[in-house]
């Protein structure tokens, strides 16, 4: 049988990111059992031969697009680089945090919104320590923040989860569409308040550098849903 037309070009990283694209978006609007090699290949103009030379099955589908999730969340997260000021830090990854859900909202659902998924969500040796790295960097902000006296004596893990808890409502909120471009005053507020709870500062917890929507946060650029603690105790 002749080659499909597709399976002709190079069905590397561009083609394995728009089928991990249509995947998040399938299971999304749709649900697990709409998601098939077929489908995907409908969706992404491919081939069958190709969907299946990267992917094993409707887990291992889910796991790339956790993955790849993790994978976009910690280059946001990478952009901002620590200060003196580790609360104006913590400020910055919010933003930058929020800045990746609304660019990959579909990644972002999957990743901690579509509970349906539970069952394919296995342990896989990538996806633990990308979900882990993306904590760690709100852990360490936080340890910093405590062993500089911004914030009182405390766990940090639990001090970070607390305020991931809090971000993430915001961000599911306005993904949600309860929130406009208004949210981005909703965190920096938010962030204030459990500054001061915390023993911070509340003006310096209202000015993250670079505010606008994610962007200057750019320019100056859960727990996971698996193994939080153990991969921030490393």
């Amino acid at each position: 049988m002749p080659p499909h037309p597709s399976d002709l070009q190079d069905p590397g990283i561009a083609v394995h990111g728009q089928l991990v694209e249509a995947a998040a978006r399938i299971l999304v609007e749709e649900g697990t059992c709409a998601l098939s090699t077929q489908r995907l290949a409908a969706e992404t103009g491919t081939s069958a031969r190709t969907v299946d030379a990267h992917f094993a099955g409707v887990q291992e589908v889910v796991a790339a697009v956790t993955r790849e999730g993790f994978h976009r969340l910690d280059a946001h997260l990478s952009q901002v680089c620590p200060s003196g000021e580790p609360v104006v830090d913590l400020g910055n990854l919010a933003l930058a945090y929020r800045a990746n859900a609304l660019a990959n909202p579909h990644l972002y659902k999957v990743m901690f919104q579509n509970v349906s998924l539970s069952r394919y969500r296995q342990p896989r040796d990538g996806e633990l320590t990308e979900a882990g790295r993306t904590f760690e960097v709100l852990v360490e902000a936080v340890r910093r923040a405590i062993e500089t006296g911004s914030f009182v004596a405390a766990d940090p893990v639990l001090v970070a989860a607390q305020l991931w808890s809090a971000l993430h409502g915001v961000v599911t909120l306005e993904l949600g569409g309860c929130f406009g471009p208004e949210a981005e005053e909703v965190i920096t507020a938010l962030l204030a308040t459990l500054s001061v709870g915390l023993g911070g500062d509340a003006d310096t917890g209202r000015t993250p550098a670079g505010s606008g929507t994610g962007q200057a946060v750019a320019s100056s650029p859960n727990g996971p849903p698996h193994g939080l603690e153990a991969s921030a105790a490393h």
